[in-house]
């Protein structure tokens, strides 16, 4: 009897032990959705020799983040691609012309990411496939965690920015004029600028 009680904690570890992972309760990562309030989509794109400022008014998305495990975390964002401002209603009415957005045709964007690699606890690189005007490319994001927040009166908030240039003539937006010096009027290359709050949900 005294051998077989000495023997129960060894085999209760080895049974243990031997216990598949995948019947353990797996810890998914938080979903977080976009508070557009407080978040903002912006964009600068060269004219002549200053670089003009926009941003979408319209968007919205979803977040799962896994602050331990990074890679499995994701990004869906749809933006309104007629909700364009930059403080200039011709310039925006041109911008969603057939000559730029089309966004009669086009009105939505999309960013969906495909993958993501941590380069530190608070920095990662946010890989995915956007669509602009139509056309989808892989772009990258640089991205910073800003923080985790237990919010004010409302759920657990995240922030993020997040950087990236584009070639807009890449996805099919290649409008321009090339003046008498031969300069173009407009530039080609975007860089975009995001700030992004979400709160978490149960979605």
């Amino acid at each position: 009897m005294k051998s077989m009680r000495l023997q129960l904690p060894a085999l209760v570890i080895a049974l243990l032990a031997v216990l598949p992972m995948a019947s353990l309760p797996a810890s998914a990562a938080d979903l977080y959705a976009i508070d557009a309030t407080h978040s903002s989509v912006g964009f600068k794109v060269k004219h002549l020799v200053s670089k003009v400022p926009g941003r979408f008014t319209s968007f919205s998305g979803t977040i799962r983040f896994d602050a331990k495990t990074v890679s499995a975390s994701s990004v869906d964002v749809t933006i309104d691609a007629t909700s364009i401002n930059t403080d200039n209603p011709k310039r925006d009415a041109h911008l969603k012309s057939p000559d730029f957005l089309d966004a009669e045709k086009f009105p939505t964007m999309t960013f969906k990411s495909t993958k993501l690699r941590a380069i530190d606890k608070d920095h990662f690189e946010v890989v995915g496939d956007l669509t602009i005007h139509g056309v989808t490319k892989p772009v990258t994001l640089q991205t910073e965690l800003l923080g985790i927040s237990p919010g004010f009166g409302t759920g657990q908030r995240i922030g993020f920015q997040a950087t990236t240039t584009i070639n807009r003539k890449d996805f099919g937006v290649s409008w321009n004029k090339v003046l008498d010096n031969g300069s173009l009027l407009v530039g080609e290359e975007v860089q975009i600028e995001i700030a992004i709050e979400a709160e978490i949900t149960k979605g």
